[in-house]
């Protein structure tokens, strides 16, 4: 094993250490995921016999297809990563661990689909059923409010329609529409601002009441979207960018990366 560590390659080039190292990590990698039609890892590392101190020149992670959390799926994730310091004993027992913290750039691609299938995710549902807001309840009776049939197209120049429909608990339920562009705050919070309601197709009688539903929603997604509830264990994302283009919503930034995750 060690002579294969600090010399040895195959075929195409690649050392043993190398291999190993990519088959150990690509296994831990995948396991973070609660589906993953293609998880790729190569771990670059020259000469190999760094490995035994510990020392690897970067690691770059490509994953398509990636569901997080059950809910919430990713097109496509891309992590890089410099140099890394790893517990060598680690991947001798088929496991990756580092032995520092460590930065990567990285870009998530999410798709039209995978971002209204979230929608219909616990996490954040609740955040949108049941709501007693005052500005709800005033418009209500005093009763809380949800917003049901959320649906998000994405547009161009970083701007998305929503369309949804607002339970007041009183058999009447009120279409809504607008757009809003969507940014970045603090590097780690999704803005939703800017707000255009469009009434065209809501009934004259509750227009008024969709109006002013549709700017409480806006503000409820404003509120909503923080990457830290939605962290792997020991991985923070942070965003320097996002945009739209076509039926994507790509973010690009970096990872501090604690440790590797445990499975989730």
């Amino acid at each position: 094993m060690f002579g294969g560590l600090t010399g040895l390659t195959n075929p195409k080039g690649t050392d043993w250490g190398e291999q190993m190292l990519n088959t150990v990590a690509t296994q831990t990698i995948r396991h973070l995921f609660t589906k993953s039609e293609s998880v790729e890892v190569f771990v670059r590392c020259h000469p190999s016999s760094k490995l035994l101190q510990g020392s690897i020149d970067s690691f770059t992670m490509k994953g398509r297809g990636l569901v997080i959390r059950r809910d919430f799926a990713a097109e496509e994730i891309f992590i890089e990563t410099d140099a890394v310091a790893i517990d060598f004993s680690s991947v001798l027992s088929g496991k990756l661990r580092l032995r520092q913290p460590t930065q990567a750039i990285a870009q998530v691609v999410l798709t039209q689909a995978g971002i209204n299938q979230a929608f219909k995710a616990e996490l954040v549902t609740k955040r949108l059923l049941n709501q007693s807001l005052p500005a709800l309840t005033a418009l209500s009776g005093g009763k809380p409010v949800s917003f049901n049939e959320v649906q998000v197209e994405l547009l161009p120049e970083n701007r998305l329609r929503i369309l949804a429909k607002a339970d007041l608990n009183n058999g009447e339920l009120v279409p809504m529409s607008m757009t809003v562009a969507v940014g970045i705050e603090r590097r780690r919070r999704i803005s939703f601002t800017n707000p255009e309601i469009e009434l065209e197709h809501v009934p004259e009688a509750q227009r008024e009441l969709s109006q002013n539903l549709s700017m409480a929603l806006v503000e409820i997604l404003d509120n909503m979207v923080d990457l830290d509830r939605f962290d792997l264990d020991g991985v923070k994302m942070r965003l320097n960018r996002l945009e739209t283009e076509g039926k994507r919503l790509i973010f690009s930034g970096y990872a501090e990366i604690e440790r590797i995750p445990r499975s989730g």
